[in-house]
């Protein structure tokens, strides 16, 4: 099983889209909630490329750890290479406890779980970057229908879960492998 993963924070400003004005005028759109905040967890199965979403109230390491035992849930035989960037609450403390923990008495090539990372400040890499881009460019569109951030959660989490993603990024993946 080979994931790549990725989070998201999507805010209520991320929203907005765009309208036509006067050259040179500038246009204000009022935000009624700057601070509003979602963290999705996002990861995509690179052999089915099921993407498997899940919303956090952050993106820390007590959350990751949450997240790849939710993968592990859903395939549970499996084991994992999960590919990811370098953030701290990927490589720390609380999901190095996990792994160690879920990978004690196996050869490191059985391990049950395997996090590579991509390569340092490469976002380009990781095809889940394009499946967030496509979600909010999906909100933007149809920014005039959600005036809660309630609802642009909603949308958010329902576009993502009902689309089927295929990325030349997926390609070069499955062809390395």
């Amino acid at each position: 099983m080979v994931l790549l993963e990725d989070e998201c924070h999507l805010l209520w400003g991320d929203t907005l889209g765009f309208i036509w004005g006067r050259k040179n005028t500038p246009i204000e759109v009022s935000i009624k909630n700057e601070k509003a905040r979602q963290t999705y967890y996002g990861a995509i199965n690179l052999f089915s490329q099921t993407f498997h979403l899940l919303p956090y109230p952050a993106g820390n390491s007590a959350n990751t750890v949450a997240y790849v035992k939710e993968l592990q849930a859903l395939y549970p035989q499996s084991k994992f290479l999960v590919i990811w960037d370098g953030s701290s609450y990927h490589k720390y403390a609380e999901m190095q406890a996990y792994l160690q923990e879920i990978n004690h008495g196996f050869d490191e090539e059985n391990w049950p779980i395997t996090c590579e990372l991509f390569a340092p400040n490469a976002p380009e890499q990781n095809p889940v970057e394009d499946i967030w881009l496509k979600g909010k460019k999906f909100l933007r569109k149809f920014f005039y229908k959600h005036t809660t951030f309630s609802q642009v959660k909603s949308a958010f989490f329902d576009f993502l879960n009902n689309t089927q993603f295929s990325f030349p990024k997926l390609d070069a993946f499955l062809d390395f492998l």
